[in-house]
């Protein structure tokens, strides 16, 4: 007797909401700005802050709104249009490679994220909360002074900021801003490329492709790159090993 094997199931992905935005403008609110960071783990390029902002007269994200990881290029490019016209106000901010040498990722994700968080302020006033993506509060300044602090770093008023686990899959202004940051990312990796072609930044937007690390040990790393980390072909003065490193793997990468 042959045995069949069952029909494999798959669960459907829930569409994010804005329940937990809802939630929090309940407690008081009268702005909230999703926020997501990505190009946190490449070796080149900027790392960017997308931003969203919400009040509880915002309708429910445009359909296809989802984790910008989740989604293939062609999709998030797709929902640029409508997701220019959703929400409040919207914005990317970026810290360059050499803004993140001199004060190191964390006070440069901070910096990306306020240059962000003014440029959404200048249009709708300033965002009472902050809803962020994972486990840390990267966004606030520390509350000892904090000797790395670039001087071009935006007087923004500070924000509450209330972090969650996974918020760019379940809270659709985060994952709006996710989108909005990959792509303008993206875009702007696409376009450094042409620059500085033997790296291929146009395919793998500057994360560890295998070609990227092939060229990197053949050229060594070029001015566009993170000096700070200890790149192949960079020799001895750099001092932080990729492997200490949470490196996020670019999804649209042969990686």
């Amino acid at each position: 007797m042959t045995l069949l094997a069952a029909p494999r199931t798959t669960v459907p992905r829930t569409a994010p909401h804005l329940r937990h935005e809802r939630g929090l403008l309940r407690d008081g609110a009268r702005l909230l700005a999703g926020m997501d960071e990505v190009g946190r783990g490449s070796l080149a390029g900027p790392v960017s802050v997308g931003v969203v902002v919400v009040d509880v007269t915002t309708r429910s994200a445009p359909k296809g709104v989802a984790d910008s990881k989740l989604l293939a290029p062609a999709a998030r490019t797709r929902l640029l249009p409508a997701l220019g016209r959703w929400g409040l106000a919207r914005a990317v901010g970026h810290a360059s490679a050499e803004e993140i040498d001199a004060v190191g990722i964390i006070a440069a994700l901070r910096l990306a994220g306020t240059r962000a968080l003014a440029s959404v302020s200048a249009v709708v006033g300033p965002v009472d909360v902050v809803l962020l993506d994972g486990s840390h509060d990267w966004l606030s300044r520390p509350a000892q002074a904090d000797l790395f602090a670039l001087d071009d770093e935006p007087d923004v008023p500070a924000p509450r900021v209330h972090v969650k686990v996974k918020a760019d899959r379940t809270c659709a202004s985060v994952a709006a801003a996710s989108v909005l940051a990959k792509c303008e990312r993206d875009a702007m990796m696409v376009d450094l490329s042409a620059q500085h072609p033997a790296y291929r930044w146009h395919e793998n937007k500057g994360y560890a492709s295998p070609e990227h690390m092939a060229a990197l040990r053949e050229l060594g790393p070029c001015v566009l790159h993170r000096r700070s980390w200890r790149l192949p072909g960079a020799g001895e003065e750099s001092p932080l090993d990729l492997d200490d490193l949470d490196l996020e793997l670019d999804p649209d990468g042969p990686y």
